[in-house]
């Protein structure tokens, strides 16, 4: 065997497995593209909302839901000599063990795509109105839409890598020019309008203050606000050198978004005053009318930049998830295969697309998403807790940075905290529909991944679809062995 570095290169480059194609800007997109969606231009108003309309309280919450996701972030980039790929679901088998990690994946095979389908709706919604004026667009007509931008954005991420993570970086710094149109302006307003909007500042803590449960809840939407600075850890094994550049990349990406964040909302509270942001349909639309209302247009076309952006990277992690779960045998084999000539996971997209695609039709049913975003704080406090347990377990594995011990624990307090605060403050039947469906993921467990009953026909099926998407194992995995 050659030992030149160019053979080994090509010898790697040969190797059916994910390439490393992502960078650090790339991952800083990707990050910032799936923390920053529809929600800080159309609807910002649930920490204000929950603070009692108390700016300074407002304030302080969006800047601390900020840096408890910052604080968060370095232990979940992985605890190993290299990042888990899979995210939450790859800590929580190691961790955990292997039913709560299908316990995961069958609540996200559930929850990510409806969440995928209601962005590609709202993307429609948003890209149709313009053309109907004041009349609603057809149901029809917004749906076919949104099945084509699932469609589309599925195949892109199934044929190229860097073609998608092209696509991510254009989209977010057209949503950071939005952002920033919004935040000049804002300080520009706030400058030479001294009396008028400093006002507003001057006694922010001045207005009623929230008891200690308003104040938990403004809080579970601030931390809402910032949810995705975990997803690049889903995409660990197509980072270049992912144990330095993921960190790096979260490191740099959520004090932006904290920065935005503040100066967003700083500007909102310039022009409107509290109980006009929090009765506005639409924040950013209602403040361009008053502050640039010649080019007002500009800003229902950034909510569409934003939702088309942040629907692209959750479809890439999603995929990536699939991938995982599939490589841990807790999803069909053929989802872990790669395309044999762009080596790119396009059987995992197809089937997340597929799913998302279905919840399209029955749009009503994705309101159920809203009940099961406890369990997304749920998984956050499993994977926190897998982390301790790996810290007395393995304590001699690799860790290129080490976390002080207290911060998993206080996250794991929080989450839980999170996770019980909706359900006892707001109970809810959905709720109980939510857990069940949950549980029920023992139904399948069982019998097909405890018991590991398989049927022969699968078999032909998988050879069948594999000549048809033209893919194949990746190296190293069992199918490939076989």
């Amino acid at each position: 065997k050659s030992n030149d570095p160019k053979d080994v290169k090509r010898e790697e480059k040969a190797k059916m497995q994910l390439k490393r194609n992502i960078g650090y800007f790339d991952g800083v997109s990707f990050i910032i593209g799936t923390i920053v969606g529809a929600g800080i231009f159309v609807s910002p108003t649930g920490v204000l909302k929950h603070s009692l309309l108390n700016v300074g309280v407002a304030l302080t919450i969006w800047t601390a839901s900020g840096l408890v996701s910052l604080m968060g972030s370095p232990w979940h980039s992985g605890p190993g000599n290299r990042p888990f790929f899979g995210g939450e679901y790859s800590h929580i088998k190691r961790g955990l063990g292997s039913l709560p990690a299908f316990m995961f994946i069958w609540t996200s095979m559930f929850t990510k795509p409806a969440s995928n389908a209601a962005r590609a709706l709202l993307f429609a919604e948003y890209a149709t109105q313009p053309f109907y004026g004041m009349c609603p667009a057809p149901e029809v007509l917004k749906k076919c839409l949104a099945l084509a931008v699932l469609w589309t954005l599925g195949i892109l991420n199934g044929r190229s890598v860097k073609m998608a993570a092209w696509v991510q970086t254009v989209f977010t710094l057209l949503k950071i020019m939005a952002l920033s149109v919004i935040a000049i302006g804002g300080i520009v307003l706030l400058i030479g309008r001294r009396k008028e909007s400093l006002a507003r500042f001057e006694d922010a803590f001045s207005s009623e203050m929230p008891n200690a449960s308003q104040v938990a809840e403004a809080f579970f939407q601030g931390l809402y606000a910032y949810g995705g600075w975990w997803s690049l850890n889903y995409m660990a094994e197509e980072m270049k050198n992912p144990s330095r550049n993921i960190p790096l990349t979260v490191m740099t990406s959520v004090p932006a978004v904290i920065v935005f964040y503040l100066l967003v909302n700083i500007s909102y509270l310039t022009v409107l005053t509290p109980k006009e942001i929090v009765s506005s349909v639409a924040v950013a639309v209602t403040w361009a009318d008053r502050v640039i209302p010649s080019v007002a247009w500009i800003i229902p076309l950034s909510v569409a930049v934003s939702i088309f952006g942040a629907l692209n990277s959750s479809m890439f992690t999603l995929g990536r998830l699939s991938y995982a779960g599939s490589q841990s045998g807790h999803l069909p084999a053929l989802i872990s295969m790669l395309n044999v000539h762009s080596c790119t996971p396009a059987p995992a997209m197809i089937f997340s697309t597929t799913v998302a695609s279905i919840f399209i039709i029955p749009s009503d049913l994705i309101m159920l998403t809203n009940y099961f975003g406890f369990s997304a704080w749920l998984m956050i406090g499993l994977t926190c807790a897998s982390l301790i347990v790996l810290r007395y377990r393995e304590p001699h594995l690799h860790r290129p940075y080490k976390v002080f011990l207290p911060v998993p624990f206080a996250m794991v307090a929080m989450s839980f905290f999170l996770v019980l605060a909706p359900i006892v403050w707001s109970p809810n039947l959905q709720y109980v529909y939510a857990f069940l469906f949950m549980l029920g993921s023992l139904i399948v467990y069982l019998p097909f991944i405890y018991f590991k009953l398989h049927f022969a026909f699968l078999d032909k099926i998988t050879c069948h679809l594999q000549l048809l998407l033209e893919v194949s194992p990746a190296d190293g995995s069992a199918e490939s062995k076989c």
